[in-house]
């Protein structure tokens, strides 16, 4: 019995879209969704693991759809980068609120809020047993915060990105639109290329697979599911190397 108890993973990533600290609002952070998170993020620490976020800014401002409006993409994406330091302080408070020690650290220099991203550090911190919060993604325009999230990973070591998102998997199509639509319990990398689905973009997806990193895509609405994954239920869509 002991062993479904003991965690399947020592070092992980989450990924978290800006949208999901959004919750139902169209625009900025629910403080209520944050604190939410932060008690499930807390759960998993509790069980002796070591936990990285990336966090995402779309909730707040999103570079790609602006530049697709004229709005200078470069700029854009210092915007959006700059979105993401908010929504990292306020998990980082709310935390820090329930007695989790954490660190938010940025891929752009700004000492009077948060300390700047450097590898060793991010891993001392974690080490310790902080909660590391990785944002402003990875201080270049034209990356994605998915991008972040597999570069971060592979830099830290952990044993699997966490993707957390509002649907319990990938799927063969919009499981919204498309009632037929399939759920895939495994994938591996070229699988997911190949077919074009949308489990990360393909620079961040390449980076995974030339460094061994699996994706685990699940829901984050239901609360408990991070610990589910990191107790190693089958929930959500596991991709990773092809099975020999």
């Amino acid at each position: 019995m002991e062993n479904n108890h003991a965690p399947r993973y020592k070092r992980v990533l989450l990924k978290l879209s800006g949208e999901a600290l959004g919750g139902q609002k169209e625009y900025g952070i629910d403080l209520d969704v944050v604190s939410t998170i932060a008690k499930q993020i807390k759960a998993v620490h509790d069980l002796g693991v070591e936990i990285a976020l990336v966090v995402g800014g779309g909730n707040i401002f999103r570079g790609l759809a602006a530049s697709e409006r004229g709005f200078d993409r470069a700029t854009g994406d210092y915007m959006g980068m700059l979105a993401t330091v908010i929504n990292a302080l306020a998990l980082q408070d709310a935390l820090e609120r329930i007695g989790k020690p954490a660190r938010t650290m940025t891929a752009i220099q700004m000492p009077q809020v948060a300390e700047q991203y450097i590898r060793r550090r991010a891993v001392r911190h974690m080490e310790k047993g902080r909660v590391v919060i990785l944002a402003a993604g990875t201080g270049n325009p034209y990356f994605t915060t998915d991008t972040t999230a597999a570069l971060r990973a592979v830099e830290i070591e952990a044993e699997v990105i966490l993707k957390a998102t509002k649907v319990d998997g990938v799927y063969t199509a919009d499981p919204v639109r498309d009632p037929d639509a399939r759920k895939f319990d495994r994938l591996d990398y070229m699988e997911v290329l190949n077919r074009g689905l949308e489990v990360m973009d393909n620079t961040a997806l390449t980076l995974c697979m030339d460094n061994g990193v699996p994706i685990v895509v699940f829901d984050l609405l239901k609360e408990g599911n991070i610990e589910r994954v990191i107790l190693g239920e089958k929930i959500g869509t596991l991709v990773g190397a092809a099975k020999a």
